[in-house]
């Protein structure tokens, strides 16, 4: 088993090699802090309007506490103070996200297309009509928000909560958060190797969970601060494709193993049925090949090579 600090410290790394790699790059790395910068402007004056009337906020969420003694009254309204703050930039956060990739969706496309060639191995782009892939991504994200929404009322709940709440809070939010961060950013890069769920991306987040906790966490933290987000999010799709190559072992053309490039998963010796089911198991097996296999390219052909040698046959009759 990993060494879950190692694991974290290397999701940590991820994010830093994301910068480092589009640091190569500053003209990309500038057209992706456009986006980010255009969405950082509306949603800086949302968080200003919030700050201002944060006190109020507290009050009216806390009428019962009208007749309290001052102190313990100040007590129960600073932590929903702080609760409310936390799950508002939880939500701010993931939605930014959200419309972020949406307005500058062709260029963060770019930028995992950059990061997987500059790595090599790079899958080729799927088989999906623009309107089909958009109109996916728009219903996925809209999912994303909802769980989010959700997410900033168990944080403002937890805020009501004194001495405790004002700690808790934040801390659920940062992880929460961030691993819902997680899924939309690396939703382009699943999206190359034929994993297009949410499910997908949750299933194989699971399998190294503090190395993505790692990645997502600074990021998350890093995006709720003003304008920082904009230098943070281009580096972050970066960092989103290096991590999708930890968490999905790929096979030739850069498919995840198993796929057959249609989508469907590969049997022993790498043939499908129809509808891409798998062969030399029963209907709805998750077979991958024989024992010993699984990752084995087919043979090729080079010069001098003859091939697989045969045991030689006996006289043809007649």
């Amino acid at each position: 088993m990993a060494n879950p600090v190692r694991e974290f410290f290397g999701g940590v790394g991820v994010l830093a090699r994301g910068f480092v790699l589009l640091l190569r790059k500053p003209r990309l790395f500038l057209l992706g802090a456009l986006p980010a910068l255009l969405t950082s402007l509306v949603f800086l004056g949302l968080l200003v309007l919030l700050v201002v009337n944060l006190v109020d906020l507290a009050a009216w969420a806390t009428p019962f506490s009208d007749g309290w003694d001052p102190f313990w009254q100040g007590l129960l309204r600073g932590a929903v103070s702080v609760g409310i703050l936390a799950g508002t930039v939880l939500l701010m956060v993931v939605t930014f996200t959200t419309v972020t990739l949406t307005l500058g969706s062709p260029i963060y496309d770019k930028i995992t297309e950059l990061v997987e060639e500059e790595l090599g191995n790079a899958p080729e782009e799927p088989d999906e009509s623009l309107m089909a892939s958009m109109w996916r991504a728009v219903r996925q994200s809209l999912v994303i928000v909802a769980v989010s929404l959700l997410v900033s009322v168990l944080v403002l709940v937890v805020g009501f909560v004194p001495l405790v709440g004002p700690v808790v809070g934040p801390v659920l939010a940062a992880l929460l958060g961030g691993w819902l961060l997680a899924i939309e950013l690396l939703a382009s890069a699943f999206d190359r190797r034929r994993l297009t769920t949410i499910r997908d991306r949750r299933e194989h987040m699971a399998r190294r969970r503090m190395r993505v906790l790692g990645f997502a966490v600074p990021t998350y933290l890093l995006l709720a601060i003003p304008f920082v987000a904009v230098v943070v999010f281009p580096a972050a799709t970066a960092a989103g494709a290096i991590l999708t190559r930890d968490l999905v072992p790929s096979g030739p053309a850069g498919l995840a193993s198993g796929q057959d490039g249609r989508g469907g998963q590969v049997g022993p010796g790498g043939q499908t049925g129809p509808g891409g089911q798998a062969l030399g198991g029963p209907a709805g097996s998750t077979h991958r090949g024989a024992p010993g296999t699984e990752g084995t390219r087919p043979h090729r052909a080079y010069p001098g090579d003859r091939g697989p040698q045969h045991p030689p046959r006996g006289p043809h009759p007649g």
